[in-house]
């Protein structure tokens, strides 16, 4: 079924939509045009919970380009799907290299974010938004750490209470999606619960190319099946029992973007039990969001690009301990 002018006007596709409304916000700072293009009752999840209502947005959109005025969100990829013919979901791949003032000198800082965001005709309905905010403290000199005792992680709200759908090809939290590209979904899908869940690291040839590419926090570029395989491993080792569930799927193809794209909405839901990477081990669970945008070459996986919030994630295991003097955080 064809998408509905509706959806995207008055730009030419979704594709154009996103870019140029992020532009319009972000670079163009028209935050108010927010109001415009958020629906009153709208819902967004970010690594440190969930917040309800367009005023959490406009609020936190203003405070965070008041901090970095200077701000360029350049897109790197869109990957789009159909929901219905009046309704698409988008996951927008923002690169950002602004300049700060480290130790009074000028320093660009390199960092990527993703948001999937849900537009029902013309309007966000929800959005899951991942940024890499552990590179931004690498290179402007802050302690991850400390960062992290400064934010308040709020807990998650709606659909990130429920469990994950059942068959997240036929609908995901999105809701109900097309059968495109369904040999390549299943191939990533199995990968996922092959070599993220069942831990069968040695299967990573089977699915991804031996010169693969791994973009991830802290601004870090992996390469080979042995450096994913490493790279894996440090994300599981302090929760030894965690369990990656998919909670939504988009495809599109595209010349200008290398062909087609996958992308996944995940959480990581583990126990802070094993290699004390964050502190002093505490027992507890944790629940960690994160997306992925898999490019596929010829039935195999040839790029990553994977965006998670640690420092969100480290605010989440101090809540557990009582720690942090923190105000009431920014999730925006």
């Amino acid at each position: 079924m064809p998408l509905d002018p509706v959806a995207y006007e008055p730009y030419t596709d979704p594709d154009d939509f996103i870019r140029e409304v992020t532009d319009r916000i972000w670079v163009g700072r028209d935050v108010s045009y927010i109001v415009d293009n958020y629906e009153p009752d709208s819902i967004v999840h970010g690594g440190l919970g969930t917040v309800i209502g367009r005023d959490g947005v406009i609020e936190g959109s203003l405070m965070r380009i008041a901090g970095t005025p200077q701000h360029v969100g350049q897109a790197e990829d869109v990957v789009w799907e159909a929901r219905g013919n009046d309704a698409f979901l988008s996951s927008h791949l923002v690169f950002a290299s602004d300049e700060h003032l480290v130790g009074g000198r000028p320093t660009r800082v390199r960092k990527r974010t993703i948001a999937n965001c849900l537009y029902r005709r013309g309007r966000m309905v929800e959005e899951w938004v991942v940024r890499d905010e552990l590179a931004d403290c690498l290179q402007r000199g802050i302690d991850p750490a400390a960062a992290a005792l400064q934010m308040r992680f709020r807990g998650y709200e709606g659909s990130m209470t429920k469990p994950a759908p059942a068959d997240v090809l036929t609908a995901g939290d999105s809701g109900p999606r097309p059968d495109d590209f369904r040999p390549e979904c299943e191939m990533v899908l199995e990968f996922l619960d092959e070599v993220w869940n069942q831990r069968r690291l040695n299967k990573v040839p089977a699915y991804m190319v031996r010169d693969l590419f791994l973009h991830t926090v802290g601004d870090q570029t992996i390469v080979r099946p042995d450096g994913y395989q490493r790279d894996l491993l440090s994300l599981v080792a302090p929760f030894p029992d965690a369990r990656f569930e998919v909670r939504d799927v988009q495809t599109h193809h595209a010349e200008r973007y290398a062909g087609l794209r996958i992308a996944v909405l995940w959480t990581m839901h583990g126990t802070y039990h094993g290699t004390p990477a964050f502190g002093p081990l505490t027992n507890s669970p944790v629940d960690l969001l994160g997306v992925s945008q898999f490019l596929v070459q010829g039935g195999r996986i040839v790029r990553e690009m994977r965006v998670f919030d640690e420092i969100a994630l480290r605010a989440q295991i101090n809540a557990t301990r009582g720690a942090g003097e923190f105000t009431d955080t920014n999730i925006y």
